[in-house]
């Protein structure tokens, strides 16, 4: 039987991604969430049997959801701390995976999960891949767990997946050198529609130039970074898209204060995946301030609309190599940065150029989600 012929039975567990599969603005919505979602979305559009377990909600019934089956494990915060890592997380987990009896199952995030899952696999011989997210997934001590159970169990999970998909080079690299561990890089995909960005040069028609930033607030992410370059460049405008981590953190309040100050900084909290496109649009420039990364969606929706970036993190020096933006290892960088595409209109157009067909060889929807279906076939057979 040939591989297109072949029906997959997949589960991805993806615990925050009910908010964004049922569109709007609640939830969580970060670049896994997207990707899990868009993932058995296509998937499922293609004839192929998809589940998807996520926390449990208001409504705790099982959904359909655009071809997905949607199953509910319990609330995030339900159970007594210290014991529901256990009751109910860890047990609820189990009951949704043996209601999915898929015969693959996904993970895309470096979390104490990656371990119930590759267990749960073992025991009942169903295939696992893991999906790298970040850079940080590769280090031996990764900074984002911080607990020695969840770098064990996550540990485990590493090990014991059928395959790896990484973004990068480095990613790949890391892995080998870290875990002697082998993997296969695929880039992700990426639905944003391409458009013709010349019409939009807020610059070259004389109008306020416009920068945005987008993403989950929180120390990794630098947002504080930016206000110090928006203190800089008063005469542009700075839009930030995003929620923070916990809203109630001391880091996030200090920088709502601080942003409310500033006259040419909106925040403008978390958006539906919908209207995201429109702050694009209306933008010159992407700017990153992140002190790590895997490969950010935002890079990808930004070169879809022809938006270079000024970024403090490059996957694998892409951004310098393609000429897809500016590479800054500091604020006086990245106002220079800016500077410099808001000033030299030609050096602007050729790097808009250069990130659409970046974008269009790499990361069309069905050309990056026919690499990841054949690997998913792959790995079940």
């Amino acid at each position: 039987m040939k591989q297109k012929d072949i029906q997959l039975n997949i589960c991805i567990v993806s615990h925050n991604a009910y908010g964004i599969m049922k569109g709007g603005n609640n939830g969580h919505a970060g670049g896994v969430e997207r990707q899990t979602s868009l993932m058995a979305q296509w998937l499922a559009a293609k004839g192929h049997r998809v589940t998807m377990i996520v926390w449990g909600s208001e409504n705790s019934e099982e959904e359909m959801i655009k071809g997905v089956r949607v199953i509910k494990i319990c609330k995030k915060e339900q159970g007594v701390p210290g014991i529901r890592f256990f009751y109910p997380r860890w047990t609820s987990l189990i009951q949704a995976m043996n209601k999915a009896n898929a015969d693959l199952y996904y993970h895309n995030v470096a979390e104490y999960v990656t371990g119930q899952i590759a267990l749960w696999c073992k025991k009942n011989k169903r295939r696992f891949i893991y999906s790298v997210a970040s850079d940080a997934d590769c280090e031996l001590k990764s900074p984002e767990l911080k607990k020695i159970r969840d770098r064990i169990l996550f540990k485990y999970g590493l090990r014991n997946a059928e395959r790896i998909i990484v973004q990068t080079r480095k990613q790949q690299q890391m892995l080998f050198s870290n875990y002697n561990l082998e993997s296969v890089m695929l880039p992700m995909p990426c639905p944003f529609p391409i458009e013709n960005k010349s019409e939009n040069i807020h610059h070259k028609m004389g109008k306020t130039p416009r920068i945005i930033w987008i993403g989950r607030i929180d120390k990794v992410k630098r947002l504080e970074l930016l206000l110090d370059v928006a203190e800089e460049l008063p005469e542009i405008i700075f839009d930030i898209v995003g929620k923070p981590t916990d809203s109630d953190n001391y880091y996030f309040q200090n920088l709502k204060t601080r942003a409310a100050k500033l006259p040419n900084v909106t925040l403008h909290g978390m958006i539906a995946i919908n209207k995201i496109p429109d702050y694009y649009k209306q933008s010159s420039i992407l700017c990153n301030t992140s002190l790590y990364e895997g490969f950010p969606n935002t890079f990808l929706e930004a070169w879809s609309f022809g938006l270079p970036v000024v970024s403090t993190y490059d996957p694998d020096n892409l951004i310098t190599e393609k000429r897809l933006g500016i590479y800054a290892q500091d604020r006086s960088e990245i106002v220079s940065g800016i500077k410099t595409l808001l000033s030299k209109k030609t050096l602007w157009q050729q790097m808009s150029e250069n990130a659409i067909q970046y974008y269009k060889k790499n990361h069309l929807l069905d050309t990056a989600m026919r690499r990841f279906e054949k690997v998913f076939i792959g790995a079940s057979l």
